[in-house]
C-alpha cells in the first residue's frame, strides 16, 4: 500500500495543526478528566473540631421544590448548623411550608420579604441579607430545587477548611440521570462544566464555583464588598464572587461522594439553554488569561477536526493515517472520561463523549456569539 503525501504549505500548516490540536486535546483529557477520577484526597489527621454552619438558600414560589428537598438540609447528621430561608414575595404554599417545617426544627430560621424592595433583579439582594442573618462564620449554599445526596453532606464539605487559611471551599452538584436523550445532554454539560472549574481548583487556578454546592466564611465575604462591585448585574452571585476572590490559597476543593449535591435537569429547552447563556455572560468579568484558557478547549477542538476534515476532503493526506489518528484521539477520550463519570456516578455517557464534544463545540460558540445581556433590570421575582 502507497501513500502519497503532498509537501504544499497548506498541508504542512494543516499536518501541525492537526498534530498540535491532537496533543494539547490528548494532556487536557488526561489532566481534567483522568486525573479528576483518580485522585485521591489525603487523609484528614482528624477534624478536632466541626465548626458551627449556617446552610443558606433564597426562595420564590418554589413550594414543590421545598416539600421534597427541605427536610434532607434539616435532617443533616452534623452538631451545630441552622438553615436560613430567605423567602423573597412568594405568593404560592412556600410560607406555610417554611412555617409548618418552623414549629418542628429549631434550626430553621426564616427571613422573609414581604414586599419587593430588590432594586435590581436576580437574586444577590436577598442573598445577601440571608448572609446577613446568618449567625455562623461558615457559610454552605444550596438552591431550593436540589438535594444533599447523604446526610453527611455539611460534615464533608467542612473538611475543606482543614487550616486557617482557607476561605472558599468548592462542592459538586450533579444532574439525575434518566433515559432520555435531552437528559443526557444536560448531563453531559454539567459534568464537563463541573470538571473544568473542579480541576482548576486542584491546580490552585479557581475561577469559578456553582452556588448549588459551594461554601464560604461570612467574614471573608463581607470584607471583600459582598456582592457591591458587580450588584448591578442580575446573574453571577456564585460565580463572579468566587472569581474575584478564590486563590491558590484559600481555596479548596472537595469531590467526595458524600459531599455531592444532585438537581433535576430542566424540562425546556429554553430553560437550559438560558443557564448556558448566563454562564458565558458572566465571562466578560474574568481576566484575559481565565478567558483564554477556557477558550483552549473548544479552540483545540474546532482545529482539530477543521484541520483533519480539510485533508480528507481534498485529499492532502492519507485517509487511513487520518481515521487512526481520529480512532486514537476517540479512544484516548473515551478511557479519560471513563474515570470521571465512574467517580461523579454518571453512566454510559463516556462512550457518546466525541459526539456530545462536536455537538457542544456547536451549541457553546451559538452561545458565544449571542451573549446574554447581564443589565440589570426591575423586576418583581428574586
Amino acid at each position: 500500500m502507497s501513500f502519497e503525501i503532498h509537501t504544499d504549505p497548506l498541508t504542512i500548516a494543516l499536518l501541525a495543526a492537526l498534530a498540535v490540536s491532537f496533543i494539547v486535546l490528548c494532556i487536557y483529557y488526561g489532566v481534567v478528566f483522568m486525573r479528576m477520577g483518580r485522585y485521591r484526597r489525603k487523609e484528614d489527621d482528624g477534624q478536632s473540631s466541626l465548626p458551627p454552619v449556617s446552610v443558606i438558600l433564597t426562595v420564590h414560589n418554589d413550594a414543590e421544590w421545598l416539600k421534597e428537598n427541605l427536610p434532607y438540609l434539616l435532617e443533616q447528621d452534623y452538631p451545630r448548623y441552622e438553615v436560613v430561608v430567605v423567602d423573597f414575595v412568594s405568593t404560592d404554599e412556600t410560607q406555610f411550608i417554611l412555617q409548618l417545617c418552623a414549629e418542628h426544627y429549631d434550626r430553621l430560621k426564616i427571613v422573609r420579604f414581604r414586599q419587593d424592595v430588590n432594586l435590581y433583579s436576580g437574586k444577590k439582594y436577598p442573598l445577601s441579607i440571608g448572609i446577613q442573618s446568618a449567625k455562623n462564620d461558615h457559610i454552605l449554599f444550596c438552591e431550593p430545587d436540589c438535594v444533599p445526596k447523604d446526610f453527611n453532606w455539611i460534615r464533608c464539605m467542612m473538611r475543606g477548611y482543614n487550616n486557617d487559611n482557607t476561605q472558599i471551599v468548592l462542592g459538586f452538584c450533579g444532574i439525575r440521570q434518566k433515559k432520555s436523550l435531552f437528559n443526557w445532554l444536560q448531563v453531559y454539560d454539567n459534568l464537563i462544566y463541573s470538571l473544568r472549574y473542579l480541576s482548576a481548583g486542584l491546580m490552585g487556578r479557581p475561577y469559578t464555583g456553582c452556588s448549588r454546592n459551594l461554601s464560604y466564611r461570612r467574614s471573608f465575604f463581607f470584607a471583600n464588598g459582598a456582592f457591591y462591585s458587580h450588584l448591578s448585574f442580575a446573574e453571577g452571585a456564585d460565580d463572579i464572587f468566587v472569581n474575584q476572590h478564590a486563590t491558590r490559597r484559600n481555596t479548596q476543593v472537595i469531590f467526595d461522594p458524600e459531599s455531592y449535591t444532585l438537581t433535576d435537569a430542566k424540562r425546556t429547552f429554553k430553560d437550559w439553554y438560558r443557564i448556558r447563556r448566563e454562564r458565558t455572560a458572566t465571562r466578560r468579568f474574568y481576566s484575559f488569561l481565565q478567558k483564554m484558557q477556557l477558550l483552549c478547549y473548544p479552540l483545540m477542538v474546532a482545529l482539530f477536526y477543521a484541520a483533519g476534515v480539510t485533508l480528507a476532503v481534498l485529499q492532502l493526506f492519507p485517509w487511513q493515517i487520518l481515521l487512526a489518528v481520529l480512532v486514537l484521539k476517540w479512544a484516548w477520550q473515551i478511557l479519560t472520561m471513563s474515570f470521571a463519570t465512574k467517580r461523579f456516578d454518571v453512566r454510559i455517557l463516556h462512550w457518546f463523549s466525541p459526539i456530545f464534544e462536536i455537538y457542544f463545540l456547536i451549541a457553546n460558540t451559538f452561545s458565544t456569539l449571542t451573549p446574554l445581556s447581564l443589565k440589570s433590570k426591575r423586576s418583581k421575582g428574586a
